[in-house]
């Protein structure tokens, strides 16, 4: 594996690089570094992908027929890498980065016409319907039913889906449904496309330990939602749903921004006070357990460039992907841990207004004047932290994760 980039890649990278400079405002540039979970502000994030789709580089991942970049994989991981170094919002992956491929892969010409340019501008945004009270990591469980109505062409969803991030501002889900019971729970699960202004759907936010409310619980009632939307063919949408799972677990660069944090945990802990009167970075514990964070971090980036390095060999990341999702989700939540650390007694004031949250904050009135104590990264400490407890939870649950790489790797 050679970790030199190539002259064209360097060349690249300075494209981007200076994309970046002049397009990502003093606003947007607050708005991605300020982010309190993995979900930047809405308006921020449709914002930046208004100004990535005028530059045709709101999908790179795309195919080019569809307004994708023939970029190699190597350029796509500069891409990211540089994104999330310069400090840029992310864009809700729901769209782009999922659907979109199950579309493109399984989806009629009139669903392509239809939903793939709506994507790239924004004006069609997706919300996921999977999990449910009694379907998590369990997925093929779910029981939210979907009966055919034959004459009419509509199928008929009556159930609930929970833990939906950004339910209150899509138009659109995706989601799997129960058609039909068959031996295998994987059996008769149907993916469709529902309109969220559709009568008989009901949005309850549900309130994180942060105070956003990013994620809800989507409540169906009879909701007709034409044949014509289901993606691949009736009962067989647990092929659509692991095609997806590729695309949600993969394909970006999580170690810059893990450095990013542990550079600014560093910086502030030279400055802030530490428990023997002298400065937070001469703690011995504290300097041992961030260099030690930092270590690994810099091994994940290596990782990273690993899997890069098979993929575009044509080969697979197999396990790899388990542990990048570990190592990324555990790193981060250290990461966290040491910045709450160096914040200090600042990072005990709830000030989400200092912050670009990812959704709105409930029963918080901000004061008038603005005012925060302390730097708004000190605000942001605590909503990152209780944000980042789920990580080693969603999209495959870290036992999960540590199962497979025990019957993989280990032939336990």
């Amino acid at each position: 594996m050679d970790l030199k980039w190539s002259t064209s890649d360097q060349e690249f990278r300075d494209e981007v690089r200076d994309f970046l400079a002049k397009n990502l405002t003093p606003e947007l540039r607050r708005a991605g570094q300020l982010m309190t979970s993995v979900y930047a502000d809405h308006d921020a994030s449709m914002a930046w992908q208004k100004i990535l789709h005028e530059r045709g580089w709101a999908a790179p991942a795309w195919p080019v027929e569809h307004g994708g970049c023939d970029w190699s994989l190597t350029q796509h991981y500069i891409f990211s890498r540089e994104s999330t170094l310069a400090g840029a919002p992310s864009l809700s992956p729901m769209g782009i980065r999922m659907v979109a491929h199950a579309i493109i892969k399984f989806g009629t010409q009139a669903q392509k016409d239809y939903f793939l340019p709506g994507i790239l501008t924004g004006e069609v945004f997706f919300c996921q319907g999977y999990s449910e009270p009694e379907a998590g990591s369990d997925l093929a469980a779910l029981s939210m039913a979907a009966v055919l109505d034959e004459a009419a062409g509509d199928l008929i969803c009556t159930g609930s889906k929970i833990w939906t991030t950004h339910a209150q501002e899509a138009n659109w889900m995706f989601a799997l449904v129960r058609t039909t019971r068959g031996a295998k729970k994987q059996q008769g699960i149907t993916f469709v496309l529902i309109d969220m202004t559709s009568p008989g759907i009901e949005i309850r936010p549900l309130v994180m330990t942060s105070g956003e409310e990013v994620q809800n619980q989507v409540f169906f009632d009879e909701v007709r939602v034409p044949k014509s939307n289901v993606i691949g063919k009736i009962d067989d949408g647990w092929t659509v749903a692991k095609y997806l799972l590729e695309f949600e677990r993969g394909g970006g660069a999580t170690a810059p921004a893990l450095q990013v944090l542990g550079e600014e945990i560093a910086t502030a802990a030279t400055q802030m006070p530490g428990p023997n009167g002298g400065l937070l970075i001469d703690d011995p514990g504290f300097s041992r357990r961030l260099a030690d964070a930092r270590l690994r971090t810099d091994v994940l980036e290596i990782l990273e460039y690993r899997v890069l390095s098979a993929l575009a060999g044509g080969g697979h990341p197999g396990t790899a992907s388990s542990m990048l999702k570990v190592l990324s989700t555990e790193l981060s939540q250290t990461l966290t841990e040491l910045s709450m650390e160096a914040a200090g007694p600042l990072a005990r004031a709830y000030q989400p207004h200092a912050t670009f949250p990812g959704g709105p904050v409930a029963d918080y009135e901000p004061p008038a004047d603005g005012y925060h104590s302390g730097a708004p990264w000190q605000a942001v400490a605590p909503l990152r932290y209780f944000n980042d407890r789920a990580g080693s939870i969603y999209a495959g649950s870290n036992e999960i994760q540590r199962n497979i790489l025990a019957k993989a790797e280990l032939g336990l």
